[in-house]
C-alpha cells in the first residue's frame, strides 16, 4: 500500500490542500474536531505518507451545510487555476454535512479536474477507486446536521419566548459587562440616535441627516463597532467610516427596540440547508415591554412612526416616467463618476447632467461639471454630421481610417495586457517561492508560529488577488484575440444615421459607447467646454484635415450656445 501511494504521489505535481473546518456545532463532539487537533492530523499523514508542498485551508465557525465559506471558495479558485493536485481532510464531515453537494465534489468537480481526494479517517482516497459506503457516510452526516439544527431551533425558540435577546444589541446599546443576555445602553452611541429622531421631528429628510452626519465625522455604526473591538455581522469595507446611508438612518428611526421594548423572531430561516434570514410576519414576532432602559420615550418613538408613514416619495423627475435619453452615456472627465440627470425646479423645461461624485452631494469631485440636456443633444447631433459628411465626401479613406485606428488601437492594448499579465505571473511565481521559504523557516523554527501566521495570511490575501488578476486578463485577451476589425459595423450604423437624420435613443445607443463630460473652463464669451465622444466598435475617431467647424445652438428662446469642433 505504501509503494502505490509513493507511485500515485510522484504522478501528482502541484499543491496538496489540506483542508480544516469547524462549526459550533460540531464544537459540541469534543476537541478531537478543533482546527489544531485537524491540522496536527493532516501534517501526521502528508509526512507518513510522502505528502510535501501542503497548504492549510481553514474555516473556522462556518456549517458544513453552507458552502459558501472564505476558504474552501479559495481552495476552489486554486483548483480552477490548476495548483492543486491533492486535497485532504479529516473525515467527509468536514467537506460538508450536504449530501448532494458532498456528491458532487467528490464523483464529479474532483475527478474532472484530476483532483485526489483523501478523507482519512473514512479511508476514502479517490486513487483506490470508488468507496461504496461514502454516499452512506455522506447521507448520515446530513442527518447529523438535521438533527443538531432541530435541537438549536427548539432551543433558540425557547430562549427566545422566555424574553431572552436573540440577536446581538442594536446601535445605542452593548451587552451588560456582568450579564451578556441584557443590554444597557452605550451612552457615545445613544446621542447620535436621540440627535437623529431630533432632527426628523424638526422635519429633516433621511438624506439631509445622513449629510449633516458625515459633515460632523459621526462613525457610521460598523466602524464604531469597530474602533469599540466589537465583531458584528454586515459589510466591513468602506472606505469613507463618516459616510452615513440614508437606509441607516431609516432603520434607527423604525427600531422599537429604543424604547425599551424587546422583539424578537423578526426573522427566520426556511431550512437547515438556507441559512437566509427572512422578515418574519409581524404576529409571529414576540415583544416583551420594557425589558431594558429606553434611549428614545414613546411618545416622541410613535410621533417618529407618524411622520415615516405620512412621507411620500418624490414625483419622478419627468411625467411620463421616462430617462433622458443620454442617461448611461455620460462620465465625469476628472473622476469617471457617471452624470447624474436632474430638473430644475420650478422651471422644468431645463434639464441637465451633472456630476454624482460632486462634492456638494457628498462626493469628491471638485466641480459639477455640469450640461444643458438639449445642448448636449444639438452637439452630439452636429458631430453626427460631421462623421456622415466624410463618409459621403470619401468613403474609402473614411473606411481605412477606422481601420488603422481599431487595429492600432487592438494591437496597444494587447501590449500592454501582456505586459501586465507577465509581471502578475511572475509576483504569483515570487510569492509561492517565498510562501515556502516562510513554511521551512518555520518547521525548521528560524520563524515563530505568530510570525508564520501573519506572514502567510498576507501572501494568501496577495496570491487571491493575483490569481483573479490573472484570470481576468487572460479572458481579456482572449476577447482581443477574438475581435475583428469593426468598421463595417460603425459605417452601417453611420449610414442608418444618414438616412434617419434624427437622434432616437436606439441610435444614440448603437453610434456611441461613452461621452466624457470636461468642466467649463473661462469666463463670460470665453467659456469652453470640452466633450470627448467614444463610439463604439472603433473609439474616438479624429477626422483628418478637418476645418475648425462652429455651430451656434438656440437652446430656447432668447439663449444660444456657441460649439466649435476643432480637428485633433
Amino acid at each position: 500500500m505504501q509503494t502505490k501511494t509513493k507511485q500515485n504521489n510522484q504522478n501528482q505535481v502541484g499543491i496538496t490542500a489540506l483542508y480544516c473546518r469547524l462549526s459550533r456545532d460540531d464544537g459540541m463532539e469534543g476537541d478531537s474536531n478543533s482546527v489544531a487537533n485537524q491540522k496536527k492530523l493532516l501534517a501526521k499523514y502528508c509526512k507518513e505518507n510522502g505528502f510535501d508542498n501542503i497548504k492549510y485551508y481553514v474555516d473556522d465557525g462556518y456549517t458544513g451545510t453552507n458552502f459558501n465559506r472564505p476558504d474552501f471558495q479559495k481552495l476552489l479558485d486554486d483548483i480552477d487555476m490548476g495548483y492543486i493536485s491533492t486535497i485532504i481532510v479529516k473525515d467527509m464531515s468536514r467537506l460538508g454535512r450536504d449530501y448532494l453537494q458532498v456528491g458532487y465534489y467528490t464523483d464529479n468537480y474532483f475527478p474532472d479536474r484530476n483532483i485526489r481526494f483523501i478523507a482519512i479517517n473514512d479511508c476514502v482516497d479517490s486513487a483506490d477507486g470508488e468507496n461504496e459506503l461514502a454516499p452512506f457516510r455522506n447521507v448520515m452526516n446530513e442527518m447529523y446536521a438535521r438533527d443538531i439544527s432541530r435541537k438549536v431551533r427548539s432551543s433558540h425558540r425557547l430562549r427566545g419566548n422566555a424574553g431572552e435577546p436573540l440577536s446581538q444589541p442594536p446601535y445605542g446599546y452593548m451587552k451588560a459587562p456582568d450579564n451578556p443576555k441584557k443590554w444597557i445602553i452605550d451612552e457615545d452611541a445613544a446621542k447620535v440616535v436621540r440627535q437623529i429622531y431630533a432632527w426628523c421631528i424638526e422635519g429633516k429628510g433621511n438624506e439631509t441627516i445622513s449629510r449633516m452626519l458625515q459633515e460632523s465625522e459621526t462613525l457610521v455604526p460598523m466602524a464604531y463597532w469597530q474602533s469599540k473591538g466589537l465583531n458584528r455581522g454586515g459589510k466591513k469595507t468602506q472606505p469613507n467610516p463618516y459616510k452615513w446611508c440614508k437606509t441607516s438612518v431609516a432603520k434607527i428611526l423604525s427600531l422599537r427596540e429604543y424604547t425599551g421594548d424587546l422583539v424578537n423572531f423578526k426573522t427566520y430561516s426556511k431550512s437547515f440547508k438556507n441559512k437566509t434570514r427572512l422578515r418574519n410576519d409581524e404576529e409571529n414576532t414576540v415583544v416583551f415591554k420594557d425589558k431594558h432602559e429606553p434611549i428614545i420615550d414613546r411618545d416622541t418613538w410613535e410621533k417618529v412612526q407618524k411622520l415615516i408613514a405620512t412621507t411620500k416619495r418624490r414625483a419622478p423627475k419627468k411625467e411620463n416616467g421616462e430617462k433622458n435619453m443620454f442617461c448611461g452615456l455620460l462620465y465625469c472627465a476628472d473622476c469617471g463618476s457617471p452624470l447624474w440627470f436632474n430638473v430644475n425646479h420650478p422651471n422644468k423645461a431645463i434639464q441637465y447632467f451633472n456630476c454624482s461624485n460632486y462634492r456638494s452631494n457628498r462626493g469628491t469631485c471638485p466641480t459639477t461639471h455640469y450640461i444643458r440636456a438639449d445642448s448636449l443633444e444639438q452637439i452630439v447631433l452636429c458631430e453626427l454630421r460631421r462623421l456622415a459628411e466624410y463618409l459621403t465626401h470619401d468613403e474609402e479613406s473614411f473606411a481605412d481610417l477606422l481601420e488603422q485606428k481599431t487595429n492600432k488601437d487592438l494591437q496597444r492594448e494587447r501590449k500592454a495586457t501582456e505586459s501586465t499579465l507577465q509581471a502578475a505571473i511572475v509576483r504569483n511565481n515570487e510569492v509561492s517561492r517565498l510562501y515556502e521559504r516562510i513554511y521551512e523557516d518555520n518547521v525548521n523554527g528560524k520563524v515563530t508560529d505568530e510570525r508564520f501566521m501573519q506572514l502567510s495570511h498576507k501572501y494568501d490575501t496577495e496570491q487571491s488577488d493575483l490569481k483573479k488578476q490573472i484570470l481576468a486578463l487572460r479572458e481579456h485577451l482572449s476577447e482581443l484575440d477574438g475581435m475583428k476589425t469593426s468598421k463595417d459595423n460603425f459605417i452601417k450604423a453611420v449610414r442608418r444615421f444618414m438616412e434617419m437624420q434624427t437622434l432616437t435613443p436606439a441610435m444614440l445607443h448603437e453610434l456611441i459607447d461613452k461621452i466624457e463630460v470636461h468642466h467649463i473652463t473661462g469666463t463670460g464669451k470665453s467659456r469652453v467646454q470640452q466633450i470627448v465622444i467614444h463610439y463604439r466598435f472603433v473609439g474616438c475617431v479624429e477626422i483628418p484635415d478637418a476645418p475648425q467647424v462652429k455651430h451656434t445652438l438656440d437652446t430656447r428662446q432668447g439663449v444660444s450656445v456657441t460649439y466649435q469642433a476643432i480637428a485633433v
